[in-house]
């Protein structure tokens, strides 16, 4: 006689599939359920082409040089480079003063090398991310030489002019003039010109429909040569409240406050994405996002179609280094930001780029002892919180400030135009040199270091900014053969990153949040949960967790062939990824 099981046994195995059944379609509807996009699980890296590689022997960096080492680039395994303007500029702030968007400036080549570098980018599967500066232009543009030829002539209300019979403007500061003084005096016609950079970067009129409707056209032109994208440097600035009120007392403690987020702005965005953006699959980000998370969702809030992803400043304004800001308060800033954009909108995550120090200087440590594991901490924690990871050229071996003495070794207009402010009104500038050591922009800005030839391979000529003397011990080349290197971490953990979405869509939860050593966080989803341990101090740190790891697996650590890690305690600069059972 055939036995059959129990109902109850029938009733178990169906109850059992009933609930992974449920567990699978779960799972399913969270996957259906997220928003994805090429650009949120990119890695974007920065070039500041002059820097990069010089491929002629004049000492700057240019598109061939890019083009040259485009194997490397694909080598470190990013999606996506973010290149600064290559635009023809008279180079007052390095490319930043355009004076012609359609044409490339002949330092960086042709436009048959950018149509190349473009090809060879697409066939190595590597977006091309361009920045648009369409805030002001440069002096030389032929717009401003036409608007500051008389009162009546077509261009002038390109710009904003303030005619002198009015008496002088409300003060506007500057961000790079000798002075301060954002409005400059032209005795042509006897008005006043708004610059808030500076005097050769005059602030385009957004208010004139013209004006808009010539940058859209400018973006069209690269946009129908196959770019994958615009950065909109100094974007926030570009409406203006034309009545010019006085500002509040205070405002100099807050310039983003009054200066950012101008009246006009989101409408400006939006006409912009209707005309343009909407037309292709590209990826939009906004250069600073007004001065708190709440303006910087108003960007990105896909309801709104404007932009695509926020690029804010507040986790790099925090002074000389991260150990004065401290590690709570630091904490903190990310997780506000994170808090407002976990539902919608999306994130840039950074430490480093073209107008700030390099990143093991601010937030690491540069001492022989704990340059390379700080680097690497850092590169961990750029690669796990939610938001696209914007990495720096050279960061991928921890370059670090050269730290000049001489103020004729900077070539930055806003270092330079300081330096003289300080001296017309007797300063200390011994005080303030010793300042620009650790905050200068240059020091970023200096050649990649290839390897341990003249120049560190960068160029046969001499360079534009000096190479930083270290390139013997620090360099490409020596860093590809060593498989424990700064260089062959950074793979590892873009690869990582590639291959799991709970470090690109996971949820974030800090944990430990007052600990002024660790930063821990999880990362889950769809029932996966990594945990991320990170000591940004030079000593063992003990941290505590209210999460068990007893049955943890280490996916990757800074520390060569770690086992396991000691329990609560994290040694110096320790960089743990876990996964939790």
């Amino acid at each position: 006689m055939k036995n059959n099981p129990p109902l109850f046994l029938l009733f178990a195995f169906w109850l059992l599939s009933k609930t992974a059944l449920i567990a699978q379609n779960e799972k399913t509807t969270i996957l259906k359920n997220i928003d994805k996009k090429w650009w949120k699980e990119a890695t974007v890296y920065q070039i500041y082409p002059r820097s990069f590689k010089d491929s002629d022997g004049d000492g700057v960096g240019d598109l061939k040089g890019i083009i040259s080492k485009l194997d490397y680039i694909k080598s470190l395994g990013i999606n996506a480079v973010w290149l600064n303007p290559i635009y023809t500029s008279p180079n007052d702030d390095n490319g930043y003063d355009i004076s012609d968007y359609r044409e490339i400036m002949k330092d960086f080549g042709t436009m048959e090398n950018f149509d190349l570098l473009l090809k060879e980018m697409h066939k190595r599967n590597i977006k091309l991310i361009m920045d648009l500066v369409v805030n002001h232009s440069s002096d030389e543009h032929e717009w401003f030489k036409q608007s500051k030829s008389s009162r009546d002539n077509k261009y002038r209300d390109y710009y904003h002019w303030w005619p002198a019979e009015k008496g002088k403007p409300t003060y506007r500061w500057s961000f790079f003039d000798v002075n301060s003084e954002a409005w400059k005096y032209d005795a042509q016609t006897d008005a006043y010109y708004l610059h808030y950079f500076s005097q050769k970067q005059p602030d385009l009129n957004w208010e004139n429909p013209k004006v808009r409707q010539e940058v859209y056209d400018i973006m069209r032109f690269w946009l129908n040569k196959g770019i994958d994208g615009f950065r909109m440097d100094a974007f926030q600035f570009a409406s203006k409240d034309t009545s010019w009120p006085e500002l509040p007392k205070g405002y100099e403690k807050n310039i983003i406050k009054y200066y950012g987020v101008g009246p006009h702005l989101h409408e400006y965005l939006q006409e912009m994405n209707r005309e343009v953006f909407s037309k292709y699959d590209i990826m939009t980000v906004s250069e600073g996002a007004g001065s708190s998370p709440e303006d910087a969702i108003q960007f990105v809030d896909p309801d709104r179609k404007e932009l695509d992803m926020a690029y804010h400043f507040e986790s790099v304004d925090i002074g000389n280094h991260l150990k004065d800001f401290g590690l709570a308060k630091y904490k903190q800033i990310f997780s506000r930001y994170d808090e407002t954009f976990k539902e919608k909108g999306w994130l840039s995550i950074f430490l480093a780029n073209h107008d700030q120090p390099r990143m093991v200087s601010k937030f690491g440590n540069e001492t022989a002892e704990f340059r390379e594991l700080s680097s690497k901490m850092l590169s961990t924690f750029v690669m796990t919180m939610r938001g696209t990871p914007y990495y720096y050229y050279g960061d991928e071996l921890g370059m670090v400030n050269i730290r000049f003495n001489d103020i004729n070794d900077y070539n930055d207009v806003e270092t330079r135009n300081k330096y003289t402010q300080i001296k017309n009104a007797g300063g200390d500038l011994d005080a303030y040199m010793e300042n620009r050591k650790q905050t200068s922009r240059e020091n970023g800005r200096t050649p990649f270091q290839w390897d341990t030839t003249e120049n560190a391979g960068f160029t046969t000529g001499k360079p534009w900014l000096k190479v930083n003397p270290n390139y013997s011990l620090i360099n490409a080349e020596a860093q590809e053969k060593d498989p424990n290197s700064v260089l062959n971490y950074f793979r590892k953990v873009v690869q990582l990153r590639k291959q799991d979405l709970t470090l690109v869509y996971g949820a974030y939860t800090l944990l430990d949040k007052d600990n002024p050593d660790v930063f821990a966080y999880t990362r889950e989803l769809d029932g996966k949960k990594l945990l991320v341990l990170l000591n940004f101090s030079k000593k063992n740190a003990a941290y505590t967790l209210s999460i068990s790891t007893a049955k943890s697996k280490i996916i990757l650590d800074n520390y060569s062939n770690t086992k396991k890690i000691k329990k609560n305690t994290l040694r110096p600069y320790e960089a743990v990824i876990l996964e939790l059972k």
